[in-house]
């Protein structure tokens, strides 16, 4: 039988912790990894919703994107929804591993799958992140590369919407700058706004990052650059692009656990279109 910890092993070649933001906690939030694999679910987020899925379908390992364990708990009252989310997992035998910053900036991990999504080429770190440990390549957060073409500011808001399959996004461009072909194109996933001055200094058209906030955005409409923020749940993109990779290693090292995606919406936002017009 294949234990949590072969997974993770194996896993940390690929995506390292020491590539992880000092503020981050990834690696393993719950459970016990010496406990061998039977079924295992690939997730952006662990929500109770996700849990009560994973209890339905015998999983005993989640592999998640963002850590369930951000923010320390400050009491086990399981009258807390969290809590409870805990008191489940544990009671199920359910292990939980998080891969955040680390597989954000790790060569083919979140931000080349979201550019591959973007059909971008020629593709570079939009920051430097120094080396890998492992590798000895060099690794960046974020990417940046070249359309195939070009567009306008409303056609690429409306490209992003479709690959990403939102219902919604927000995009900023300021009007002088509405004709303006859209030809390099930078992308990070989750809240990447902090870094837009890379994305200008990189020579970037536009940029695709959640998150991004009032002051930010006047910030970065200045500076003559369009952005697109499709939101934060965009990284879904891992639970597909997770099971594929462990399919891959399932089959290099005859590990046998049975392997399933999340199927439950963890976005917390709706969209509303105003069709009267702008207020």
């Amino acid at each position: 039988m294949t234990t949590g910890n072969e997974l993770i092993q194996r896993f940390e070649q690929f995506a390292s912790p020491q590539l992880a933001e000092s503020w981050d906690n990834p690696g393993l939030q719950l459970g016990n990894p010496d406990r061998p694999i039977k079924r295992l679910m690939t997730t952006l987020d662990v929500r109770p919703e996700v849990v009560q899925e994973a209890i339905r379908q015998d999983v005993d390992f989640i592999f998640a994107h963002h850590p369930v364990m951000f923010h320390p708990a400050k009491n086990l009252n399981t009258r807390i929804p969290q809590n409870e989310m805990y008191a489940q997992l544990l009671s199920h035998g359910i292990t939980v591993y998080a891969a955040h910053t680390n597989l954000d900036t790790a060569n083919g991990g979140m931000n080349d799958w979201l550019a591959a999504k973007l059909r971008l080429t020629n593709l570079e770190p939009l920051v430097e992140a120094g080396t890998d440990p492992v590798s000895g390549q060099p690794v960046g957060m974020g990417r940046i590369g070249t359309l195939n073409g070009s567009m306008t500011v409303r056609e690429f808001a409306q490209y992003c919407m479709r690959i990403f399959n939102v219902n919604g996004l927000r995009w900023l461009a300021a009007p002088t700058d509405m004709d303006k072909p859209i030809h390099r194109v930078a992308v990070l996933g989750g809240a990447g706004q902090d870094f837009w001055q890379s994305a200008v200094k990189k020579g970037a058209d536009a940029y695709v990052t959640g998150d991004v906030t009032y002051h930010f955005g006047h910030d970065m409409v200045a500076n003559h650059l369009m952005v697109v923020d499709p939101g934060h749940h965009i990284e879904a993109i891992c639970e597909p692009r997770l099971a594929k990779l462990f399919e891959q290693w399932k089959q290099e090292n005859k590990w046998d656990f049975t392997i399933v995606q999340n199927k439950i919406n963890t976005d917390p936002f709706n969209f509303m279109v105003n069709n009267e017009g702008k207020n």
